[in-house]
């Protein structure tokens, strides 16, 4: 890929986000109607053990054949997507450029000096940049987002992404991602968000990712190796079950009536305690915040019953589970039923399909 078509680059119409996780590929399209958004199209398919280990894709074939049966269940005739890079290869920072330069010679001016900001030689990198606005540290000078990523994590995603006979025309990152979603959450947001200072938190099948906004601006991010894989592997010990046992009871809710008490509650625990330290390296890191005045728990344990008041017990902290489809109307194909039950893990998939329209980083 060329540097401005790497990452961060905008998608044409009829787009799918594809938020492809450690446990399953999650889809999503969404169509504008006037100036409402309606969900046109959703899948989500499991993916196989070990498919995709510590965000990396490690079998491409196998993940492309899964992300081919979401498009046929999802009835999608999008052949465009928007797909997502996260991990410790994925870097993100604000640098300072003169105003003055044109957009090539940024370009010729990052390459010569990408040393300077990223770890890597940069013939193994996807490369690219956003003029963000004027900088805050004075002179003529501008802010510009650098993002860079190993190229094999980029191929790996777009390798698997045209076995389902997809064209890969977005490459996001992640945390972003999620932050264009949060557009999506401002009607459960005390205020809107403005002024306010928000803890999404998203928790999947083996890690957490941490946004917090201030006045709906990302502040900080953080991710962490924790999710509902633990809870799979607490039932597998706690009653005897083969890893897929456990998987298929926890989905089913086909669990002793002690499940709560013995197993779910200690899950519950660890939760908001991984939750409150995030909070806390949080406070550490921006010492200017001391607070939040709401957390916002979305991925696949969102769907645990009653854990937003599990958390807001625990944590003394208004939370609530994110409704990004809340104010969309829903397309019949979508299933709105099935939508609703999956709808708190589908954050990252509708910050990538948002990449659709235009105003979107």
């Amino acid at each position: 890929m060329a540097i401005m078509q790497s990452l961060l680059g905008g998608g044409p119409q009829a787009l799918v986000g594809l938020d492809i996780s450690s446990s399953a590929v999650k889809l999503l399209e969404l169509a504008k109607k006037g100036d409402k958004y309606q969900v046109e199209a959703y899948a989500v398919e499991l993916l196989p053990p070990n498919a995709v280990n510590d965000k990396q894709i490690t079998d491409p074939k196998a993940v492309g054949e899964v992300i081919a049966r979401a498009v046929n269940r999802s009835g999608s005739r999008a052949k465009n997507a928007a797909i997502a890079v996260a991990g410790a290869s994925v870097i993100s920072k604000i640098i300072q450029m003169p105003a003055s330069l044109s957009e090539n010679d940024m370009e010729e001016q990052i390459k010569a000096e990408a040393d300077q900001y990223i770890p890597y030689p940069i013939e193994e990198v996807n490369l690219d940049f956003q003029v963000v606005g004027k900088s805050d540290k004075g002179g003529e000078t501008v802010d510009v987002l650098l993002a860079a990523c190993r190229k094999e994590q980029v191929e790996q995603r777009c390798a698997a992404v045209e076995i389902a006979g997809l064209k890969p025309t977005v490459v996001d990152i992640e945390s972003y991602a999620l932050e264009n979603a949060c557009e999506f959450l401002r009607h459960q947001m005390p205020e809107g968000g403005q002024g306010k200072t928000i803890a999404v938190v998203d928790i999947g099948a083996s890690n957490t990712s941490v946004l917090i906004l201030h006045d709906l601006k990302t502040v900080y991010t953080r991710d962490q190796a924790f999710g509902g894989k633990q809870l799979t592997e607490d039932i597998m010990r706690h009653y005897g079950m083969s890893y897929e046992e456990a998987l298929r009871a926890n989905r089913t809710g086909n669990l002793p009536e002690t499940y709560n008490e013995e197993v779910l509650s200690h899950f519950l625990a660890d939760m908001a305690q991984q939750v409150d330290r995030s909070l806390q390296f949080f406070f550490s890191a921006a010492s200017q915040y001391s607070s939040v005045d709401q957390i916002i728990v979305a991925g696949g344990c969102s769907h645990i019953p009653n854990v937003e008041t599990f958390i807001n017990q625990r944590l003394q902290i208004p939370t609530v589970v994110a409704k990004p489809f809340a104010r969309m109307s829903i397309a019949a194909k979508a299933k709105p039923p099935m939508l609703a039950k999956d709808e708190g893990a589908l954050l990252i998939a509708c910050g990538l399909a948002f990449r659709a329209f235009d105003g979107v980083r």
